[in-house]
């Protein structure tokens, strides 16, 4: 096997994972099957060519494997991170710049494990892009003709978006989210601060990465991601304290809190604010608990004299391979006074790393003291171990993770009655709306609609879906569907949205009432109710 980072490594187990998966999947729905066969779900996308001819524009080239790939891993993909694609690069001995012929690139791909490999161009003209991508099957050794769109240049990220629709229809003719969700997706901003985030997040010198990622907060100061990259480069400079500030700003309900807080969790560590470490450290482990994250929530607890000994113990069976966590624990139990279990800790950890010479010390130091001896006990004698933390966050294992997850949900979800498979499915589009993540909730409501097209609730979590993307003919009608099989208030305020937008007062106030009279207390019916009565519409 090639020598791989740890994370890649892991989507070899991945792969045998879903393949059960897909067994499982198959037993109890051949659709279900169907949609998932076809060689894996694992893409990498590359840098698109410049075809302008003006080397000022390469930046835009860069911008493409962000987008897409934000993109397809909403649409059910495991898409490869830059950091990843960059050691590939590194480990077949090409700069990061190289622009790799088609035998190159099938050769980076499977040095990635990738189903799937994006390539493109663009040319920029009169402040408009035209963009041509095409998707290179691993598996096929095929190239597809070119799938092409363009926009104004002040609408780059939409054309991207659209772009990576085409891409996901053409790797899977069953996806089924609509372009103008895609499109709608959220994440745009000024092109000027896209520019600079996507310049900064490639800038080969870290003064000229961390001033381009300035200049975007400065010009969208709520930007998650210019925030995310701008806090980890000051963490990498060593600045902890602006570190700490600029990954605080990031919002605990946007999908880069979990890495933004490892690395504020890092940052205060380093800063010696224990407390705010293990804070941080903690969100993380509440809904991620990767083994690192874990432990060092743990070191951090140790650092403020409490005993982490339990989270040492889960970061060590998580991952028994990793010898840190052995050796961590040995140290926790030793100051708890357990020094058989420390030394078996010690021994698990040398095993793993025979020329580990602090485990090997404290190995050393635990069998000459007598049992029940605690490490304070021995403070004279100037043995002071400490927990190791752990300063690098898998973003590849957390996506790999909610990978295998959705596909096991999937395949679950398979087994059961198409009621409750559309009930569950509606449930989590919901979530997905509420947090804006608009192709994520559509596919839900699409899926529930698959198990059950008579779904009230999915009919009107799709309507509110077109609504949010300003499709408003197909949320009437997805709201009219839904209406007929079940009233709802909330199918009733999208008619009543609709109605307003388009100053059919009379029409919104219908829809109000409607609304009103099924749930008395709704707050956003009685704003609307406000509205009209300030704009002399009487309510039924």
């Amino acid at each position: 096997m090639r020598s791989l980072s740890k994370p890649f490594a892991l989507i070899l187990a991945l792969t045998a994972i879903l393949a059960l998966t897909a067994i499982f999947a198959s037993l109890a729905a051949p659709a279900l099957a169907q949609s998932q066969q076809a060689g894996g779900r694992v893409v990498l996308v590359l840098p698109f060519d410049n075809r302008s001819g003006n080397p000022s524009l390469n930046w835009v080239g860069d911008s493409f494997p962000d987008t897409l790939s934000k993109r397809l891993t909403s649409a059910g993909f495991l898409t490869i991170s830059h950091d990843d694609r960059l050691f590939a690069f590194d480990h077949l001995g090409l700069p990061a710049g190289f622009k790799p012929s088609r035998a190159t690139t099938i050769k980076i791909a499977q040095q990635l494990d990738a189903n799937y490999v994006i390539v493109g161009s663009y040319n920029i003209a009169n402040d408009q892009i035209t963009i041509q991508a095409r998707v290179l099957s691993v598996d096929a050794l095929s190239l597809t003709a070119p799938i092409e769109d363009g926009a104004p240049l002040n609408r780059l990220f939409d054309a991207e978006n659209a772009i990576a629709w085409k891409v996901a229809r053409n790797i899977d003719p069953h996806f089924n989210v609509a372009e103008g969700t895609f499109i709608a997706a959220p994440g745009a901003v000024p092109l000027s601060a896209f520019e600079n985030y996507i310049r900064g997040t490639n800038a080969p010198a870290a003064d000229e990465r961390i001033k381009r990622l300035q200049a975007a907060v400065a010009i969208v100061p709520d930007y998650a991601a210019a925030l995310l990259a701008l806090g980890k480069e000051q963490y990498t400079v060593r600045n902890f304290p602006a570190a700490a500030t600029t990954l605080a700003k990031v919002p605990h309900s946007d999908r880069l809190a979990l890495e933004a807080n490892f690395y504020l969790g890092l940052a205060h560590f380093n800063s010696a604010n224990y407390a705010a470490a293990e804070q941080a450290f903690a969100f993380v482990a509440t809904r991620l608990p990767l083994p690192e994250v874990v432990n060092d929530q743990a070191v951090a607890l140790s650092r403020q004299g409490k005993d982490g000994a339990a989270f040492f113990q889960r970061a060590s069976t998580a991952d028994p391979s990793d010898e840190d966590y052995h050796y961590n624990l040995a140290i926790a139990l030793f100051r708890r006074g357990d020094t058989a279990g420390a030394l078996k800790e010690a021994d698990a950890a040398l095993k793993l790393k025979p020329n580990d010479n602090e485990a090997g010390s404290l190995r050393a130091h635990l069998s000459l003291v007598p049992a029940g001896t605690k490490l304070t006990d021995s403070a004279t004698n100037s043995f002071s171990p400490v927990e190791r933390i752990r300063r690098n966050y898998s973003e590849a294992g957390l996506r790999q993770a909610a990978f295998q997850l959705d596909q096991m949900r999937a395949a679950r979800m398979a087994m059961l009655p198409p009621a409750q498979q559309a009930t569950e499915y509606t449930q989590l589009g919901r979530d997905y709306l509420a947090q804006g993540l608009l192709p994520e909730a559509e596919g839900e409501f699409q899926s529930a609609l698959t198990a059950d097209p008579n779904s009230a609730a999915a009919h009107v979590g799709l309507a509110q879906v077109r609504e949010a993307s300003g499709n408003a003919a197909e949320a009437r009608d997805e709201a009219r569907k839904s209406l007929k099989i079940q009233p709802s208030a909330t199918a009733y305020l999208v008619l009543a949205r609709l109605d307003l937008a388009d100053n059919l007062l009379a029409g919104c106030a219908d829809d109000v009432s409607r609304a009103l009279s099924l749930e008395p207390s709704n707050t956003a019916a009685q704003a609307l109710r406000q509205n009209l009565q300030q704009r002399g519409q009487s309510i039924p």
